[in-house]
């Protein structure tokens, strides 16, 4: 099983993550309007574990660049960079670029 991680920190108030797994999507989404920074990865462990698979599944990862915030877009795109290098996978290739809608 392999999926593609989506990371949306645009908004004020919200942190969202999503996993699309055989062309399924799943997302959670958490209230955040300070300290994006340490509501990210655990919401991301979160729909991992509530899905059964593990970082080493996710073949990519697609983040929102803008519009938003200069620092919750920060937070998001230092997160999907850090765990791209970390597991060998693109970033952004092309997929989602221009669609944040979930």
């Amino acid at each position: 099983m392999s999926g593609t991680l989506f990371i949306n920190t645009s908004a004020i108030n919200t942190a969202k993550v999503a996993i699309e797994i055989d062309g399924k999507r799943f997302e959670k989404i958490r209230e955040s309007k300070v300290m994006k920074s340490q509501t990210v990865l655990p919401l991301i462990e979160e729909l991992l574990k509530e899905k059964h698979i593990s970082l080493k599944d996710i073949t990519g990862i697609t983040v929102i660049t803008g519009p938003g915030s200069f620092t919750g877009l920060r937070v998001g795109v230092s997160i999907a960079n850090a765990l791209g290098f970390l597991l060998q996978i693109p970033v952004n290739d092309d997929k989602g670029l221009a669609t944040p809608t979930y």
